[in-house]
């Protein structure tokens, strides 16, 4: 799939333009109607989203539009549900398509599912990710996302200097140690609406109740929810799929909200079948990273002579240390184990002079540490690293216990391992000895 952005584009729908565009060319049309936030081009910009539309289109013809007042489209004031529904079909309109399958996310769902009632004739089917029916808690409703004293709070708090952090870890908890991804959610807010927009479509969405639609909905539809989904309680896709004719409910195993971050494979995976009848283990992604694995030197024998109670008071030390430092140099972590820090970089100087000063920071607390990194291609499985490099980059940490600095070389004309580099780059210690860099670091031993 072309990593171009695809051409933006614009639909008439009453006064209002809306943006949109269109990639692949998948026999069935696939309207991806989003939920809060909006902005098509702030969309592309983070990997992971890039990849799941990509993966779409994949095997459908994808639609992706900017509801109107956010994003590209319009700013004009936040519309209705009927007025965001004739706004797919001006884009359905504009690209020439007749039928399509709507895939709502989260608010988005509320809107797919007065277009299916409404517009059967022009609705192939419903997938929801985390859709929701109603936010707000009443007596009547007991599956509401918080109470309306507590909603509006928060659309308070929004006025008062809050845009730009609203969704963060809320979200994506499963990426809220990833520096680049919080930007992102960041940068999506302001992107998408003034803080006053923001506020008034939140308040349009709290009072959003499509219970009443469910039941008039004839087409084929699946939903796909997160049984500790943070923002939408899983009550309310149980609730969906009972009131939906032969809707059928899938869990995914995550914990985000957003479909992109730690459920991509298997909204993927499960889409796919759905629409297409095929389904197939989704390929592992792969990209080129610099891990690096972290640990205390002689652990056992230090926690028996600390005994429990400092022995736990001495992690926490190393574990604050080691997350300070990984975030000053922008490192991913993506694992921790006992002493063991597991992390990622997106360039081998960035995770050599990182490695370097953990070891100084906890030599400074008195804690003896080592540190292997290795740069190779790795395979990105949901928020978790794999494959040889990963494996690599162990047992280079696991060297660094053998000599106070170890590194190791391949012949730059001998065939490497699959998914590992070829040439050793540095070898440097935290206490004083020479430090030999090269042209592609790819594995590096440190002991402090």
């Amino acid at each position: 799939m072309d990593d171009a952005l695809p051409e933006v584009r614009y639909a008439r729908s009453g006064d209002v333009q809306i943006a949109y565009q269109v990639l692949g060319d998948g026999d069935v049309d696939l309207v991806f109607v989003r939920g809060w936030l909006t902005n098509l081009e702030t969309y592309w910009e983070l990997p992971g989203s890039r990849r799941f539309m990509q993966r779409l289109a994949g095997f459908t013809r994808l639609i992706l539009f900017d509801k109107r007042g956010m994003g590209l489209s319009d700013r004009t004031l936040a519309g209705t549900l009927e007025e965001r529904m004739d706004d797919v079909r001006a884009v359905m309109d504009a690209v020439g398509s007749e039928r399509a399958v709507l895939l709502g996310v989260s608010e988005g769902a509320p809107m797919s599912m007065v277009f299916a009632a409404t517009h059967p004739e022009r609705t192939a089917g419903l997938v929801f990710v985390g859709g929701e029916v109603k936010e707000i808690l009443e007596d009547d409703w007991p599956l509401g996302q918080s109470r309306r004293d507590d909603y509006e709070a928060m659309l308070q708090r929004t006025l008062d200097g809050a845009w730009g952090k609203v969704t963060r870890v809320w979200f994506a908890p499963s990426v809220e140690h990833d520096p680049a991804a919080m930007a992102w959610l960041e940068r999506l807010e302001r992107s998408s609406a003034s803080p006053p927009a923001a506020v008034a479509f939140m308040r349009l969405g709290s009072e959003i109740d499509v219970r009443h639609v469910a039941p008039s909905i004839h087409v084929p539809t699946l939903v796909l929810h997160t049984p500790g989904d943070p923002v939408v309680p899983y009550g309310q896709a149980r609730w969906l799929a009972e009131q939906i004719p032969d809707a059928r409910l899938v869990d995914l195993r995550g914990k985000d909200h957003m479909p992109w971050f730690d459920v991509a494979d298997q909204v993927i995976t499960e889409v796919r079948e759905f629409l297409t009848g095929f389904r197939e283990a989704p390929e592992p992604e792969t990209a080129l990273a610099t891990v690096l694995f972290t640990d205390i030197v002689g652990s056992t024998d230090r926690a028996r002579e600390l005994g429990d109670a400092k022995w736990t008071e001495l992690l926490k030390q190393h574990h604050a240390t080691v997350r300070r430092v990984l975030r000053q140099y922008r490192g991913r972590e993506i694992d921790t184990a006992g002493d063991g820090f597991f992390a990622a970089f997106d360039g081998p100087a960035r995770g050599i002079r990182c490695a370097q000063a953990i070891l100084e920071a906890l030599d400074g607390i008195g804690i003896e540490a080592r540190s292997g990194l290795h740069t190779g291609e790795v395979e990105v499985v949901g928020d978790d690293l794999a494959g040889i490099a990963v494996h690599i980059g162990a047992r280079v940490a696991a060297a660094a216990g053998r000599a106070r600095c170890s590194s190791r070389r391949r012949s730059a004309t001998s065939s490497p391992a699959p998914g590992s580099s070829s040439k050793t780059g540095a070898c440097t210690s935290s206490r004083g000895s020479t430090s030999r860099v090269g042209s592609m670091p790819s594995e590096t031993a440190l002991h402090s």
